[in-house]
């Protein structure tokens, strides 16, 4: 296997710049847990762990390699494990932000070209969480395609249903309707999975992620766990971990999200709504919200049907969100940087 295979092109081999010492070779990141790592080479798949100074210097978590991340290494052992000395530029990403208060980012993925959004058609479908997603990709360039699963457990009008309802929303990504128990949709599925691509699947706990790529596998290769009495899976996945299909694409599985706040994403966000965008030039007013303005196109739009009201109320609340993370997260950048001045002065004094 060669590192082309595993996605290393010529992007890559442009942006190595001086992230490599001659000492050093590359490897990909392919799994990540509790601060452990398996790194991907030529070879094989070994341990890897941090350099202490790698980690010492990082600012952040976004600074540290997460799942599909390219790295330069240093092999000890007899070549069986090695330590991670730096992280090469990133294409793309997913992202979020950090549960709970934290306003910093939480890594996801790296260098992913396509994110599958799965969602069951049974319980745990919801058009809201889908633009959060939509824009969460969109955000770190990533191409998204949305996977229904479970169609086995919905009557073949209620699939139509949920179908219309994704167009009829503003949404323009693909949608697959899939089922792992009957195998519905899988040859088309598989035809997106071409060699030498890396995808990633997000979502939420029990959509049947993990069954989805043991099915692609052919056996159970990853654990799962019987459904709840709903229909609806449990979480298991508990890191994440990118797998090389027998057909040379690379799938990344991903633990359930029980929250999804995004972060610095309102480029995303415009993006995942490009038909709100698409009215915003013909607004009367440049800095127009869509609120309230008189000649706004976009509430014009949603009274002569155009535009539905509920995507406009999703777009409305995921830009004030984004900007009022926004706001909490470069003000703490602010405070750490004060805080490190202080620190560097008084560094300064001791030594006098």
């Amino acid at each position: 296997m060669k590192l082309s295979d595993l996605g290393f092109d010529q992007w890559f081999e442009a942006h190595v710049g001086d992230s490599r010492q001659s000492d050093q070779d590359i490897a990909r990141v392919t799994a990540v847990d509790r601060g452990a790592y398996l790194v991907r080479n030529e070879s094989g798949e070994i341990p890897a762990e941090l350099a202490g100074k790698f980690r010492f210097r990082a600012k952040s978590s976004v600074d540290l390699p997460c799942v599909g991340d390219w790295v330069t290494v240093q092999y000890h052992n007899s070549d069986t494990s090695a330590i991670i000395r730096g992280v090469l530029p990133r294409k793309t990403f997913l992202r979020r932000k950090c549960a709970g208060e934290n306003a910093d980012f939480q890594m996801i993925a790296a260098n992913i070209d396509i994110a599958f959004i799965v969602q069951s058609c049974h319980f745990d479908f919801n058009l809201r969480r889908l633009d959060r997603y939509l824009a969460m990709a969109t955000d770190g360039s990533v191409e998204p395609v949305i996977l229904l699963t479970k169609t086995d457990l919905v009557s073949p009008d209620e699939l139509e249903l949920a179908l219309d309802a994704v167009r009829r929303s503003g949404i323009t990504a693909r949608v697959l309707p899939i089922s792992n128990m009957t195998g519905r949709g899988f040859d088309e599925f598989r035809h997106v999975l071409v060699p030498g691509i890396t995808c990633c699947l997000i979502g939420s706990s029990g959509v049947g992620k993990t069954t989805l790529i043991n099915r692609l596998i052919g056996h159970d290769a990853f654990d799962t766990k019987a459904v709840s009495g709903t229909g609806e899976g449990t979480h298991t996945t508990a890191r994440r971990q990118l797998v090389v299909l027998e057909q040379g694409a690379m799938l990344i599985d991903t633990p359930g999200m029980r929250e999804l706040s995004l972060l610095d994403a309102s480029d995303g966000v415009d993006q995942s709504f490009d038909d709100i965008s698409d009215l915003s030039p013909n607004c009367r007013y440049t800095n127009c919200s869509h609120t309230q303005e008189p000649g706004c196109a976009v509430l014009t739009a949603i009274a002569n049907g155009e535009l539905s009201e509920e995507r406009h109320l999703s777009y409305l609340k995921l830009k004030k969100e984004t900007e009022y993370h926004d706001l909490s997260y470069f003000e703490k950048r602010r405070k750490d940087r004060a805080f490190g001045r202080l620190v560097k002065s008084a560094k300064k004094q001791m030594k006098k």
